[in-house]
């Protein structure tokens, strides 16, 4: 089974500039004009998962509805976890505080430019 997230925005460029260069995303695929939608599909080629950004020039798609839309990547290796954050700082982003406090224990948060934040948790992933 495959996963891929699907999402509006109202910045196309400046939330795949994010993903791309803050979290290290590949451009997998993307498309211009079709059917007046354009999009970027964004990932790791081998992860078995990929987030969609799409812009429909006639729609408004507005701003995350809470602070609680969240991804969460998880990244246990301590160096791997500090690079990311570092690399996320140096892009610009700056972190935020998480609105569950759950967040900020082991991990860092960030928000796109449409207001979603991702966390970048430093520990395993728990079943």
């Amino acid at each position: 089974m495959k996963l891929r997230v699907v999402r509006p925005t109202d910045q196309l460029d400046e939330v795949v500039r994010f993903y791309q260069e803050g979290l290290g995303f590949e451009i997998i695929a993307a498309f211009d004009d079709h059917d007046r939608f354009a999009g970027r599909i964004l990932g790791h080629p081998q992860a078995p998962w990929h987030l969609a950004f799409t812009y429909y020039r006639n729609h408004k798609a507005g701003r995350a509805p809470t602070q609680d839309n969240l991804l969460v990547f998880y990244l246990p290796d301590r160096t791997e976890w500090e690079a990311a954050v570092q690399r996320m700082c140096d892009k610009g982003h700056t972190p935020v505080s998480s609105f569950n406090p759950y967040w900020d224990r082991q991990g860092v948060t960030f928000e796109d430019p449409d207001g979603y934040r991702v966390v970048l948790q430093n520990m395993d992933w728990v079943k």
